[in-house]
């Protein structure tokens, strides 16, 4: 199970870096002739026998009741690394919806593919940014103990208690409404790190805190090593816990940055992050009418139930590791 799920996040994250190469169209352009057109189905045989890998032409039967047709008559081959896409067809052909398009006719698969970079982007940066801030705080208060210690608690304690995604809206209310896409970018990673240390913090205090007693912390204060110089000997015993926590902060900020998108308060306009995406997907109607809408919320899924698998596995390695030494 573990190595399914890591195969699962591994594709996705090359989906994520590789989004140019990968996407069959530009998610910017618009073709007002595929309105909410479904996704193609790749074939490799017809009635000649087998063929190349090739997907038929759509036809638009009902421009109102959204109506689309294979038109078997026309095979469009598919074209292999031209124009440094993975995949595409020929220009005159139309474009390749492998996974459909939206209201306005835009490569759903082209549009997954960079609200991946969005998405996943600042889920780990804000996963990073949270875990050296939270390691640095929390190894401080652990190793000083004393006033030290009451003051970071005290203010981790006073940020656990607000919830993540309410206390992002809130600061994210604060900016304007319409921002660049690298401001927003960076401007999420930091409310969701500065949302998310507390936790860090607390598990690593409780770490150096325990480890600051035993023989070898006492042999570093002995040879003449301070507080500062302590920390760096103390901290190391909590690297399986960073990891641990690392693994479960992302997918808990996916989610988190999904939600501020779907509500207009993350990433928007042209290449959306995977939020953004299940805006298009929130009428009734998407449900039966074009489901294929509703593939984002999969994507979302799969990754955050691949990050809870594996993070579930390493707990468990980290709990075996922990007992051996101190057997």
């Amino acid at each position: 199970m573990r190595r399914v799920a890591g195969g699962l996040l591994l594709g996705f994250v090359l989906l994520a870096l590789l989004a140019p190469s990968v996407s069959p169209n530009d998610p910017q352009v618009q073709s007002p002739d595929r309105t909410f057109a479904p996704p193609m189905r790749v074939h490799v045989r017809d009635s000649e026998g087998w063929q190349a890998p090739f997907v038929y032409r759509q036809v638009l039967v009902d421009r109102i009741s959204r109506t689309y047709t294979d038109s078997h008559d026309v095979r469009v081959p598919l074209q292999w690394f031209v124009g440094g896409r993975l995949v595409s067809v020929a220009a005159d052909r139309g474009p390749l919806l492998l996974c459909g398009a939206d209201a306005v006719g835009r490569d759903l698969c082209a549009r997954l593919a960079y609200g991946a970079r969005l998405s996943l982007g600042v889920a780990v940066l804000g996963a990073c940014g949270a875990l050296l801030l939270g390691a640095w705080l929390g190894a401080t208060a652990g190793t000083f103990g004393g006033r030290v210690d009451t003051l970071v608690m005290t203010v981790a304690d006073f940020v656990l208690v607000l919830p993540v995604v309410y206390l992002a809206i809130v600061l994210r209310a604060t900016r304007p409404l319409v921002m660049d896409t690298g401001e927003m970018f960076v401007l999420m990673s930091a409310i969701f790190a500065g949302a998310a240390w507390p936790d860090v913090a607390r598990g690593v205090r409780s770490v150096v805190a325990s480890e600051r007693s035993r023989d070898y912390a006492e042999a570093a204060r002995a040879v003449g090593a301070g507080p500062c110089r302590l920390v760096g000997h103390l901290l190391p015993a909590a690297y399986g816990f960073l990891r641990i926590e690392f693994v479960l902060l992302v997918p808990a900020l996916l989610i988190a940055e999904s939600t501020l998108s779907f509500v207009g308060f993350g990433f928007e306009g042209a290449i959306p992050s995977w939020g953004g995406l299940l805006k298009d997907s929130e009428a009734l109607t998407a449900m039966y009418s074009a489901p294929w809408l509703l593939i984002p919320a999969v994507a979302l899924f799969v990754v955050v139930l691949a990050l809870q698998t594996l993070a579930g596995a390493g707990a468990s390695a980290v709990n075996i590791d922990r007992a051996r030494t101190h057997r």
